[in-house]
């Protein structure tokens, strides 16, 4: 004989499951729908703070302040400082990052200024030995070669003296024959360089320094004589940091480097030959 009781329960079991199932389903759907919208807001809150931060950078450089604060909206707001690059002991090039391939940075041994009258005075030239480290690779074929220019005589009669280093020997500078450089293991701002040459410099203005075939961090220290002062000021470093009101925080350094060299001072081919 038949029992319909049977069949009640199978169905009553069948739908449970079905329910369960597509309980499961929703509760996913939810689920993934809330993590993306969560996950767009946390994107827009960065683009958000990275703007204000980026902002605050802008700022900065305008006012020259050392320490400054603001807000663009409710939503956002930040704050910079300002810190002066000093020339008196080791540094790194670039605000700390590495100087790209075939780039110029400048060491300044004249203090700079916006003003070109008075801007590499002769009463100003710089005498003594300049350290310059770079390549924080231990395979030294990793590292870049580095081509220095060092100005000085006199702002009437400027003269230029260059140099070539490659750490990559017998490699590269076999074929380039560039001047092998000494191996170090010095940290500079918490990055450690194997590579250093010394630099005699007498009545110096102006270092250019160019990396070849790679990026490289590179650093630098003046010795001074006996009758010169230490190394100037040379730029600043901008750390801005922007917040949002759900407190999504994105910082920024920035180095503020000194402008070009006037092309009426040193004319540009200088650096060539």
């Amino acid at each position: 004989m038949f029992d319909h009781r049977s069949q009640k329960g199978q169905a009553l079991l069948i739908v449970v499951l079905a329910m369960v199932v597509a309980l499961t389903v929703g509760l996913s759907v939810v689920s993934r729908s809330v993590t993306n919208l969560k996950n767009s807001q946390q994107e827009i809150d960065s683009q958000q703070a990275l703007s204000a931060a980026e902002a605050g950078v802008d700022q900065a450089i305008e006012s020259g302040a050392s320490v400054a604060s603001g807000s663009f909206s409710v939503s956002t707001s930040y704050q910079t400082l300002l810190a002066t690059v000093s020339g008196e002991t080791q540094f790194l090039l670039n605000g700390n990052n590495k100087v790209s391939k075939d780039d110029a940075m400048y060491i300044w041994l004249t203090p700079y200024s916006f003003d070109s009258s008075k801007l590499f005075q002769d009463s100003d030239r710089w005498s003594g030995n300049l350290d310059l480290y770079w390549g924080n690779s231990i395979t030294a074929c990793n590292n870049a070669a580095l081509e220095i220019a060092v100005v000085w005589n006199t702002r009437a009669n400027p003269q230029v003296t260059r140099y070539a280093y490659d750490p990559c020997s017998p490699g590269r500078s076999s074929k380039n024959n560039f001047t092998q450089p000494n191996p170090v293991n010095e940290s500079i701002s918490g990055i450690t360089l194997y590579n250093k040459v010394t630099i005699s410099i007498q009545n110096g203005f102006l270092v250019r320094v160019v990396p070849l075939y790679a990026d490289s961090y590179v650093g630098a220290l003046g010795t001074k004589n006996a009758d010169s002062p230490v190394l100037p000021p040379q730029g600043n470093i901008i750390t801005s940091t922007g917040t949002t009101n759900n407190n999504v925080v994105e910082k920024l350094d920035v180095f503020q480097g000194y402008p070009e060299i006037p092309a009426e001072l040193f004319p540009f081919s200088l650096f060539w030959p």
